[in-house]
C-alpha cells in the first residue's frame, strides 16, 4: 500500500456532529486497520478528551493530542511532550483578562479557564495549550496581533471562532513526523485528514492532504483532496477510494 499511517484530526472530521463515530466511518476504519494501516487520532483535545474514542476504535497505535504538544507511543504511554514557558502562558492571560474575552489553557494537570484561573498556577502547571473563543470577528483580529507581535507561538484554530496557540514548531505535522519515527514511516505514506487551521501544517506535510467537506476555505485550498464532510462519512470515501485502492 502507498499510505500507510491514517492521521486523524477528531472534531469536524472523525466525528459527526452529534461528537460520535459514524457506523460507516468505523466500518471503514476498521477495514483499514485489518489491512494493516495504522490508524492515529491527531487532536486538539487533551488526552483526557480524546482517549476513549481510540478505544472505542481498539487503537494501539500512536496518538497526537493538544495539537502536537503530546505524542503517545500508545494510547496510554507518553513518548513525547512540549512545554509552554509560563512567562507566555501570564501574557496569554493578561490578553484575554484586557479584552475581556473568553480564555481556556491546557496544562498536565487540567483544564483552566476564568471560574478556576489562579495566578499562583502559573509557575506551579506544566502548560500544553492556550487559546480564546469569541464570535466577534474584529476583537479575535486584534488578539490576533497582539499574539503576533509575541516571539515562541504558534498560532491556528480548531473553529472559524477561536485561536489556539501552542509552543512554537509545535502542531499536528511535528507530531504525525514523530509518530513516523516511531513506526519506521516516512512523511509520503501518511494520509492526513482535518478541517480547521490546526490541521493546516500536517495536510501540508503528509503525502495526502485532505481537506474535509465542511473545512475552512484555507484547509481545502491547500489539501490535495476535499472528500464529503463529516457528516457524510467523508473519511470512508479516503479509506475506500485512496487508500484501500488496487494499485
Amino acid at each position: 500500500m502507498k499510505y500507510k499511517l491514517l492521521a486523524l484530526d477528531m472534531d469536524g472530521t472523525l466525528l459527526n456532529s452529534n461528537h460520535q463515530i459514524s457506523p460507516k466511518t468505523e466500518e471503514w476504519l476498521r477495514k483499514a486497520m485489518a489491512a494493516g494501516v495504522h490508524v492515529c487520532l491527531s487532536t486538539g483535545r487533551s488526552y483526557d478528551e480524546a482517549v476513549s474514542y481510540g478505544e472505542q476504535l481498539g487503537l494501539e497505535t500512536p496518538m497526537i493530542t493538544v495539537n502536537g504538544s503530546e505524542v503517545w507511543r500508545t494510547p496510554h504511554e507518553l513518548y513525547h511532550r512540549e512545554l509552554f514557558d509560563h512567562k507566555l502562558i501570564g501574557q496569554m492571560h493578561e490578553i484575554a483578562r484586557k479584552k475581556n474575552v473568553y480564555f481556556w489553557a491546557y496544562a498536565v494537570e487540567g483544564v483552566y479557564r476564568e471560574d478556576n484561573w489562579d495566578r499562583s498556577l502559573l509557575e506551579r502547571n506544566q502548560w500544553l495549550k492556550f487559546g480564546y473563543t469569541t464570535k466577534d470577528d474584529q476583537l479575535r483580529h486584534e488578539i490576533n496581533l497582539e499574539l503576533q507581535s509575541m516571539s515562541g507561538l504558534e498560532i491556528t484554530n480548531s473553529s472559524p471562532y477561536n485561536l489556539e496557540i501552542n509552543p512554537q514548531g509545535v502542531n499536528k505535522a511535528s507530531g504525525a513526523a514523530l509518530v513516523c519515527d516511531l513506526l519506521g514511516l516516512q512523511m509520503s505514506e501518511v494520509v492526513a485528514v482535518g478541517d480547521s487551521l490546526n490541521d493546516l501544517a500536517a495536510i501540508q506535510a503528509a503525502g495526502l492532504g485532505v481537506a474535509m467537506g465542511n473545512a475552512q476555505i484555507a484547509v481545502k485550498e491547500n489539501a490535495d483532496v476535499v472528500t464529503a464532510s463529516n457528516d457524510d462519512d467523508g473519511i470512508a470515501l479516503i479509506i475506500r477510494d485512496y487508500i484501500l485502492t488496487e494499485e
